[in-house]
């Protein structure tokens, strides 16, 4: 069994080691036995690019905002140390990646991200890639934080209304948000917006596409990315999803 051991002696500096005492065999099985403990010691230790600390904020036109609750309000629902790793290290790198984008492109620098994402083909094509991805991972979660409560606030007045007459009920309503977050494979959104004719709509989303790059209007998303829920929830999406759906609370549309 190959188990990426490559120790750095020949055989004749083996033959060599000083191991002739009476029990001799005993001190080499020993001395192995230790050598393979620290190889595969050593393999699960932290390499030094993982210990060290995220890159410093690239300058540019777009920040992260701050989280408008602190990172254990939505327990029990999401725990704090996801909403930290969220927010301070996936959203942040968004950010991050989206102005290093940008930066040699002054006038890209000055639209916002619904007219970068609304107008792609105009983004020069060794960027539209990067601006697609980050830019939208951008947006999606700048809206997202707004969406969390704890407790939940359910819809009101027009939403409501609307909600019931396009979805049936509420509760329906939750039914299809399940199924479209469900039904994502791999990562991405499960989006609930307004589209360009005013129609209410759900609809999934792969990776950080948003509805956004259709002229919608954000309501309200499930990010389904396992970095959302995995420390908490690990393989069980559904328990996540339905925990989303609780703790929901609808931004002003």
């Amino acid at each position: 069994m190959d188990l990426g051991f490559r120790p750095n002696f020949t055989h004749e500096k083996l033959l060599h080691l000083d191991l002739r005492e009476d029990n001799g065999r005993m001190k080499r099985r020993s001395f192995f036995q230790i050598l393979l403990g620290s190889s595969l010691a050593s393999s699960f230790l932290p390499t030094t690019s993982r210990a060290q600390s995220a890159p410093a904020p690239v300058t540019g036109p777009f920040t992260l905002p701050s989280l408008p609750y602190a990172p254990n309000a939505l327990e029990p629902y999401i725990d704090a140390e996801t909403m930290i790793l969220h927010h301070d290290k996936h959203h942040a790198a968004y950010v991050n990646n989206l102005n290093k984008a940008i930066a040699p492109y002054p006038d890209l620098q000055k639209k916002s991200l619904e007219e970068l994402l609304g107008n792609l083909e105009a983004v020069p094509a060794e960027i539209r890639t990067a601006v697609r991805n980050n830019a939208g991972g951008h947006a999606n979660h700048s809206h997202l934080w707004k969406t969390l409560s704890n407790p939940g606030k359910k819809p009101e007045g027009k939403l409501a209304k609307e909600i019931d007459e396009t979805f049936g009920s509420y509760d329906k309503w939750k039914e299809e948000m399940t199924k479209c977050a469900m039904g994502i494979f791999g990562s991405g959104w499960a989006w609930f917006a307004r589209g360009k004719d005013g129609k209410l709509f759900i609809k999934p989303y792969p990776n950080q596409d948003s509805p956004l790059m259709e002229g919608a209007k954000l309501i309200y998303g499930i990010d389904v990315w396992e970095h959302a829920y995995y420390l908490k929830y690990r393989n069980l999406r559904a328990e996540y999803v339905r925990a989303c759906l609780t703790s929901l609370s609808f931004a002003p549309n």
